[in-house]
Parts: structure tokens; C-alpha cells; sequence
């Protein structure tokens, strides 16, 4: 319609993974904690609903802010509490991207960032990986070069890998912002904080983004947060929602942050399914990336990836097959695999017994 604009309509949009609505799943497609959160959120809740509701959340976010602060030795000017982590980087990429401005990222990797630069209208660039999932620094350092806003999950998705901070340093943009997206930071063996925000030379060009939905349990009420410089931190305020976090959400995020036992706990438990997982799937003759996240990353020689994801669904079981065209080192430049999530015990003992009788 004419009315839409072109840069609306003409891409796709990002498509979340399944969410089926109806019972007897095992659902290890969307990487989410199979382990409940913490049983202070849901008092927590219990209390802000109860409560006054019929006045606005404190836009802010303020006890959230200074929480967040605490855990990660900073101000709490540093940090702005949001809807969900993506909601952080569609404020990122609305904050810092004009429409000539380059949005860059590595691939394979997060396709929502590619969506958020198409939404804003802005000008975006892969990053082509190695096969081992390093960087090509020869292909990287000239996209670097031009980049206003360089996203960098690291963990990476869909392959768990985690690059070391000498990797990290050299990633800044020398015109923009680099964006630390940790969503699964939480799951690895050494988990960071926000060490590079330190950085005496690069500290004030690096975004850090973190969600409660994978490791606090909290993927069902949308709370995540970005940590950055004051400066940067006050630009994107004038672009958030004014009220982005309600008052619930608030509330159980501030209940879960409170609880690091709980947290680490279950962390734990995963990083210990993780593993086993791992070494099943090799001995199924799977070659698995090296995870530092709360999924791992799975594909076979013979390349029937889209066939035991269907033979799976057929029987209720959920994991997430994923493409990735124009990877040069792909056979026909098509990558694709299983990105599978660790779920409980349980739920990796029933995937592993129907995977068996299919491979």
C-alpha cells in the first residue's frame, strides 16, 4: 500500500522461534530457562499487583538501576532498565542510526539486528565469521572502519561460541558504538560484567545489553537492561518509551536480581546438562561448537538438518533448525544446523532417546 513506507514494506521482518499453544511439548527451540525463577518474583508481582496500579511505574526504573549497579560496579546512571533486551537495541539503533548510517554484525549470528537496521532504515553489513566461528579480521577491520553501531552477541548465537576480550578491543568503531549483546553472558564457565566500560580509551563507546528472560527465568514479562557512559545513557532515554517498564515488571525484575543464589543455581544445573548434551551428540556423530550458552550448536556431515527437525516436531519435540545463506564457506553457501537449548534433564533425556532412533 502506498501509504506504508518502503523500507517497511518492502523486508520480511524477524520471525521468533515457535511458541506452541497447546500442552505436551518438550520445547527446546527458543532458549529459554526450563527452571523457574526465583520465588521472590512471583511475591514480588503478587505485591505490585495488589498494589497501586492505577498510577504510572516509575519511569526510570530506579531501584532496578541502583540493583543493576550494585551487581555490576557501576552508577546507576549507567544504566537504563528496558522492555526485553531487543528493546534496548531497537533503542540503540534509533538512538545512534541515521538513515545513511551503517548497522553492522557478525554473521552468522543474530538476524534481529539486520531487521532493526532495516526498520530504522539505515545501512547494514555482515560480517563474515570463519568456519571455527572466529573473526576475519581482514574482512572486519574495513566494516569496523564505517560503522556507526557494530552489535556483537557474545555469547555468538546460534553457535554458543564466546570471543576473548583481546578479540572485543578491537571490535570499537572509531565513529560509533560497539554493542556487548550478553544475553546468554550469564551461562558462560567465566561469566563477564562490564570490565570493558573501564576501558580508559574505548570505555565510552561500548554498549553492554543484558535480559532477564534466559538466565533469571524471565522470558514470559519482557525486562532486560543496558549499561553504558552517562552520555550514552541520556540520549537513549530521550528515545525510550516514556514508560517502558510497567510496574510489575519492575517489581519481579528487582526480585530476581536480588536473588543471585537462585540464578547462579540454576545456571549451573544447565552448564552440567550442557555438557552431557554435548558429548551425546558427538557420540551421534554431531559436530558441536564449544557453548558458552545455554544452547548448543549441532550439524551432521550428511546435512538432513531440516529432516530430523521435522521428524522431531512430528513428535512433539521442538528444537530449532536455522539457515544461513551466502556463507561462502557452506556447501552451495547455504550453512544450516540445530540449535538446540538445554533443557532439564529430563527433557534432554527424551529429545536424545527420539534423536537416537532417527540418526
Amino acid at each position: 500500500m502506498s501509504f506504508i513506507r518502503p523500507d517497511i514494506d518492502r523486508i520480511d521482518g524477524y520471525v521468533p522461534g515457535e511458541q506452541p499453544q497447546d500442552s505436551g511439548w518438550t520445547k527446546l527451540n527458543t532458549n529459554e530457562n526450563p527452571y523457574p525463577p526465583s520465588p521472590r518474583v512471583a511475591e514480588a508481582i503478587t505485591r505490585a499487583a495488589n498494589g497501586r496500579l492505577n498510577v504510572y511505574p516509575d519511569p526510570l526504573g530506579t531501584q532496578v538501576r541502583k540493583q543493576i549497579a550494585e551487581l555490576f560496579h557501576v552508577d546507576p546512571d549507567w544504566v537504563i532498565p528496558a522492555n526485553g533486551s531487543d528493546e534496548n537495541l531497537t533503542i540503540i539503533t534509533r538512538t545512534f542510526c541515521d538513515a545513511t548510517d551503517l548497522v553492522a554484525y557478525p554473521y552468522p549470528s543474530y538476524i534481529l539486528y539486520e531487521s532493526l537496521a532495516d526498520i530504522q532504515g539505515a545501512k547494514h553489513e555482515r560480517i563474515l565469521l570463519n568456519p571455527d566461528w572466529s573473526w576475519n579480521w581482514r574482512v572486519a577491520e574495513p566494516i569496523i572502519q564505517r560503522a556507526k553501531v557494530l552489535f556483537v552477541p557474545n555469547p555468538n548465537s546460534p553457535s554458543g561460541n564466546r570471543w576473548p576480550p583481546i578479540d572485543i578491543v578491537k571490535l570499537v568503531p572509531p565513529n560509533g558504538v560497539l554493542v556487548l549483546d550478553g544475553a546468554y553472558a550469564d551461562f558462560a564457565d567465566e561469566p563477564s560484567k562490564a570490565e570493558f566500560l573501564s576501558h580508559e580509551r574505548l570505555g565510552r563507546r561500548i554498549i553492554v545489553t543484558r535480559t532477564l528472560s534466559k538466565s533469571y527465568s524471565l522470558a514470559g514479562i519482557r525486562s532486560g537492561f543496558a549499561i553504558a557512559h552517562p552520555d550514552l545513557i541520556t540520549a537513549m532515554r530521550k528515545v525510550k518509551d516514556s514508560y517502558n517498564c510497567d510496574s510489575l515488571t519492575l517489581a519481579g525484575t528487582l526480585a530476581a536480581l536480588q536473588d543471585q543464589d537462585w540464578m547462579l543455581a540454576n545456571v549451573a544445573r544447565i552448564q552440567a546438562t550442557r555438557a552431557r548434551l554435548t558429548t551425546a551428540l558427538q557420540q551421534l556423530g554431531f559436530e558441536v561448537v564449544p557453548s558458552q550458552a545455554n544452547f548448543v550448536w549441532a550439524t551432521r556431515a550428511t546435512r538432513n538438518h531440516k529432516e530430523i527437525y521435522e521428524s522431531l516436531k512430528s513428535q512433539k519435540i521442538l528444537v530449532r533448525y536455522m539457515r544461513f545463506p551466502d556463507v561462502p564457506f557452506a556447501p552451495n553457501g547455504l550453512l544450516d544446523g540445530l540449535r538446540i537449548t538445554v533443557g532439564t534433564d529430563a527433557e534432554i533425556d527424551r529429545f536424545l532417546e527420539v534423536l537416537k532412533a532417527l540418526v
